[in-house]
């Protein structure tokens, strides 16, 4: 039991690692000047707002802590196949992927997955190059992650600096509605590995819990998303993700935390990650 439940936070906590990273990105950059400019002022102070629900998420330092401590093995099966990443057509779905594949290498890396994370890492790198962003994930960053592959917390890091200088690039280019569409994917990708989890659990009370407290990130990524004006083809996610607030507003209300509970945010979880991940 103890090592399931350790799971599940080590998962939401990997997967939102990145999404974490992107929040940071409005800090001054090394010479002191400020990293946005233009279209990203629109979801600035979103973001900002965004901030204080990721600091509730636990540190990088706790996720080594949590493997040593429980023992966790690692389950590729929550996992998006690393088989069809060169699959992805749409820019729409070139992002929301690759913030996918963001959280899942975290997540191989947090395992000393090294040959799991080479494959999450070409993911990675087929969709960052197909989306003009492939210098955030280029040799130098592979040379980092192979140097300090025996420090997790390090390689974690590298991973998120490398998503936000992507996030950096792309809304310095006007391009805040695809930098967001990552964002969702890695949030998506992140609640269907939790509630996957929760179903494996024989007394899910304080997971469930846990789980209906991303309804405060839920509704900052919907602001992000919504104020970066993602293209009609990304329509079906804010869809999606503002059907799934509607849902998890209705099982906070309950004040019962069994899988009942959260039946409908597990459903219509997978359903919109199913479309995310089958959407080439």
């Amino acid at each position: 039991m103890k090592c399931i439940k350790s799971l599940f936070y080590l998962f939401i906590t990997v997967s939102t690692v990145m999404v974490f990273s992107f929040c940071k990105g409005e800090k001054p950059d090394d010479n002191g000047e400020d990293s946005t400019t233009g279209s990203s002022n629109l979801i600035d102070n979103k973001q900002i707002s965004a901030q204080n629900v990721f600091n509730s998420i636990p540190a990088r330092a706790e996720i080594v802590k949590l493997i040593g401590e429980s023992k966790i093995e690692y389950d590729p099966s929550y996992l998006n196949n690393p088989d069809v990443a060169s699959k992805y057509s749409l820019e729409n779905s070139r992002a929301l992927n690759l913030g996918a594949y963001g959280a899942d290498l975290s997540v191989a890396g947090a395992f000393d997955q090294t040959q799991e994370s080479m494959l999450f890492l070409k993911c990675v790198n087929i969709l960052s190059k197909n989306l003009g962003v492939s210098t955030a994930f280029d040799q130098h960053m592979m040379d980092r992650m192979e140097a300090y592959k025996e420090n997790r917390d390090s390689t974690l890091e590298i991973i998120a600096q490398s998503f936000r200088k992507a996030d950096e690039f792309l809304k310095q280019n006007d391009r805040p509605g695809t930098s967001a569409l990552i964002l969702c994917g890695s949030w998506i990708e992140g609640m269907y590995v939790s509630v996957e989890i929760a179903k494996k659990i024989e007394s899910p009370e304080n997971i469930i819990k846990t789980i209906l407290k991303q309804d405060e990130s839920l509704k900052h990524l919907i602001n992000m998303v919504e104020a970066s004006n993602v293209s009609a083809d990304a329509k079906y996610v804010t869809d999606g993700l503002n059907d799934l607030k509607v849902t998890f507003d209705a099982a906070a209300s309950k004040k019962t935390y069994d899988m009942e509970t959260i039946k409908e945010i597990s459903e219509k979880t997978i359903a919109l990650r199913k479309k995310i991940v089958e959407t080439f």
